[in-house]
């Protein structure tokens, strides 16, 4: 079973990074960008067939390791 994590920084959290690609995209020529907010991408194989089971070790994944869930934010996508 495939997991797909994406994890972002909650509203409010200031994103030095996004900051720092919507200033390089403007200095590059691309006009109209307002605003970047910049995340994680992680892709993860389980060996558990039970969609549940495989969630909720997910999500004790994401809160002891992945994700800072005091600022941040995760969503998770399961494919058998």
């Amino acid at each position: 079973m495939k997991a797909r994590i994406h994890i972002t920084l909650k509203k409010g959290v200031l994103d030095p990074q996004g900051k720092a690609i919507a200033n390089a995209l403007s200095h590059l020529g691309f006009d109209g960008v307002e605003e970047v907010r910049q995340g994680k991408y992680i892709e993860i194989d389980l060996a558990d067939g039970d969609k549940a089971q495989a969630r909720a070790k997910l999500d004790a994944m994401c809160a002891q390791l992945l994700a800072n869930t005091v600022i941040e934010n995760y969503t998770v996508e399961l494919q058998a």
